[in-house]
């Protein structure tokens, strides 16, 4: 689970060869050990660096930091169960090492003796300042929490990793499985104590969504709506299956028509749906049923300002009924949200072009066939998910 760095646990001081020498009268081998154990620690040679402190160890078996040092080797190499005695032994003879519990803790941790880590690692992680020590530390608890089965309390430290470190593959990595595994819990629970409640039809329905498995998702939004004609939401997701299974076909003619009209009677139920509104208006746009496209997407962003793609498609119809001057401030307002979009880019072109301003026409065309050369030559983000709405997209590819 950790990338094992010296640098992550520089845990504590190296210890004084003086304060061996008072020790012991072998001061010529301490040393010698000492500095080849070093030298070896320091170049990644953790066999050689292990041999030099145990020889250490026996030779000066009453300092503490010569047990931490080989606790730490130990762990380095992955042999967690030689590094639990060494680093207990620290501690008994100094307790007051810096780290040297909480490097044991997450030995124990290793080992799956999550109990005995626990009480060390949730103070560890409090504590910690240096970043790769609380991230080392984090992704330890988020373990011995998830093997105690105390899953809730495993998605609190998930959620702080993910904020901490928000560009971590390994934490997005093991914050991702934790979430999914913990939606499944959830869902195996929700089976428990309410087999027959719309919430885990709705939950089937959103798997099976998910999966493009459009017919059984249906099913199961609707048996939700057998139970609960007037909930609000669920036609708007049958209405999002309809076009997925459009989408996926060439032969359906009948899954938009029906879809149109679920969004419809999603919005008869929440007029405040921003998601029904925009869908049902970007129907009718590409449709060329301009006005009711404009009264759609004008109710999306009524509801949600900041609607980037809603903002988009207004902006696309103002320009078709001959209105770009009004089509202007909502393009330049999704471009404040989001200048990336290639598809605005390519809008705000077509608008400038409708008002006459040719510079800020090749303007946008520059910027447009920029972004859609990074797409073409770039590889892809894996997307995992279905988007919530359709996004917005050009009819036709422009020449390059």
């Amino acid at each position: 689970m950790l990338s094992r760095l010296v640098t992550l646990l520089c845990l504590f001081a190296m210890f004084l060869v003086s304060e061996v020498r008072a020790q012991s009268a072998n001061a010529a081998q301490l040393q010698r050990y000492s500095q080849e154990g070093e030298r070896a620690l320091n170049q990644g040679r953790y066999s050689e660096a292990a041999k030099a402190y145990e020889k250490l160890c026996q030779l000066a078996p009453n300092t503490a930091e010569v047990h931490a040092r080989l606790g730490l080797i130990y762990f380095q190499q992955g042999r967690f169960e030689q590094a639990v005695p060494a680093l207990r032994q620290a501690i008994k003879l100094k307790a007051t090492l810096p780290n040297t519990d909480l490097l044991l803790a997450m030995s124990l941790s290793e080992l799956g003796q999550y109990r005995d880590a626990l009480s060390a690692l949730e103070k560890g992680f409090k504590r910690a300042i240096d970043p790769a020590l609380k991230r080392a530390s984090g992704l330890q608890l988020e373990r011995t929490y998830t093997g105690l089965q105390q899953d809730d309390k495993a998605v609190e430290v998930a959620l702080e990793l993910t904020r901490l470190y928000p560009k971590d593959p390994e934490v997005l990595y093991h914050s991702g499985r934790l979430f999914a595994n913990y939606a499944y819990l959830s869902t195996v629970k929700l089976a428990e104590v309410a087999p027959d409640s719309p919430w885990l039809h709705l939950a089937a329905g959103e798997a099976n969504e998910s999966q493009g498995q459009w017919e059984a998702a249906l099913r199961e939004y609707r048996e939700v709506l057998s139970v609960d004609s007037n909930r609000p939401g669920v036609h708007f997701r049958i209405a999002r299956v309809l076009l997925g299974r459009a989408q996926q076909s060439t032969t359906d003619t009948t899954s938009e028509a029906e879809a149109l009209n679920e969004f419809e009677l999603e919005l008869r139920l929440d007029p405040t749906n921003a998601n029904a509104a925009y869908e049902a208006g970007e129907i009718h746009r590409k449709s060329a049923e301009f006005d009711k496209a404009l009264e759609l997407f004008s109710l999306a962003v009524r509801y949600y300002p900041d609607f980037e793609d809603a903002l988009v498609g207004l902006g696309r119809t103002l320009v078709s009924l001959n209105r770009p001057g009004e089509a202007l401030p909502n393009l330049q307002k999704a471009l404040a949200l989001n200048a990336r979009n290639e598809v605005l880019w390519y809008q705000l072109s077509v608008a400038y072009k409708a008002l006459g301003n040719t510079m800020e026409q090749q303007k946008s065309l520059v910027e447009f066939q920029r972004l859609r050369g990074q797409k073409s030559t770039a590889a892809e983000s894996v997307n995992l998910l279905r988007p919530e709405v359709t996004r917005q997209k050009l009819e036709s590819v422009p020449p390059r």
